[in-house]
């Protein structure tokens, strides 16, 4: 548990089901809020269609933006160095991706045909085939890849998902030279007992892969399952400022686990308190008022457990 790396999804996971579409110049604000909360990674965009997905119209042009020379924030600070990562479902978005400064692949498939056929029009097998050849390629143009594993622990249409189905499909791509994989919950079905056996095994089946998880809050067991996660031994967290999100293609879905509150219960066991909670939740705050709901985090709405004196 000594080294956790936070993966910020809320530009492109928090943001894709939304029926309001974010002007790019806000999205720009607070990305660059993100960048100086001190996360490691922040998934800025998916390259998809505009027409499909209006609200990552502006990827290219974010991802342009933030991979030119030395960005500065608002304040005049210097942005701090995170990695940018990028969603692709194609070989079309990979060649977007790679146009403009993408440094951090997502790319995936689902562990269930029903959810995969949704998502992308192909079976789980036929998405595999393309996903491989185009993690490959673009490992081969130096860049970082990570591959999924989606519905890994459960699926809103198909229902349980066998755990030897995730891991004959992580084993393809250790086949094909990639080591850093995650394995997400997208309909929101994990509990930790699952969590630690699942992770456990994908351990023992590669010791030396790099592992990230991806909660969803449908149940409330999102940071349940993180812990259990880390005490597996992950240490790659996806998370999304706020809350935001949740798989459109899913049957019953609910928000990601909540970054902030991530970031405090990470805090609480004195761990990454190099994080800056408050600019998170300062993007919260202004992605509540313009969506004009209650997003359901904590600690916009109640603020982290206050310091009082130590115990006797």
């Amino acid at each position: 548990m000594k080294e956790i790396i936070i993966h910020e999804v809320g530009p492109r996971d928090g943001l894709q089901a939304e029926k309001q579409t974010i002007p790019t110049e806000v999205k720009v604000k607070w990305i660059e809020a993100l960048m100086e909360s001190g996360v490691d990674i922040i998934q800025i965009g998916s390259f998809v269609h505009p027409e499909k997905v209006p609200q990552m119209a502006d990827t290219d042009k974010l991802f342009t933006h933030f991979s030119q020379s030395t960005c500065f924030s608002q304040s005049g600070k210097k942005v701090p160095s995170v990695v940018l990562a990028g969603l692709v479902l194609n070989e079309k978005g990979l060649d977007r991706g790679m146009a403009c400064g993408v440094e951090l692949f997502c790319m995936g498939i689902s562990a269930s045909d029903t959810y995969s056929k949704k998502n992308t029009g192909m079976s789980s097998e036929e998405a595999l085939s393309r996903i491989i050849p185009m993690a490959q390629k673009a490992v081969a143009a130096g860049k970082k890849v990570q591959v999924s594993v989606q519905n890994a622990f459960g699926c809103s249409y198909e229902g349980p998902i066998q755990d030897e189905k995730v891991l004959t499909i992580m084993k393809k791509y250790l086949e094909a030279g990639m080591r850093r994989i995650s394995l997400a919950d997208t309909s929101g079905h994990a509990h930790p007992q699952q969590v630690e056996r699942l992770f456990g095994a994908a351990i023992a089946l590669e010791p030396q892969a790099e592992l990230t998880c991806h909660f969803h809050e449908t149940y409330g067991l999102g940071i349940a399952n993180c812990y259990a996660a880390m005490k597996a031994g992950v240490k790659y967290f996806e998370a999304s400022f706020g809350g935001l999100g949740g798989s459109p293609f899913s049957a019953r879905s609910s928000g990601n686990v909540c970054t902030e509150d991530f970031v405090h219960f990470l805090q609480r066991m004195d761990l990454r308190p190099d994080v800056r909670m408050d600019k998170i939740v300062e993007v919260t705050k202004e992605a509540g008022q313009i969506l004009n709901r209650d997003l359901p985090s904590f600690m916009n709405r109640i603020g982290p457990v206050p310091a009082g004196p130590a115990s006797q």
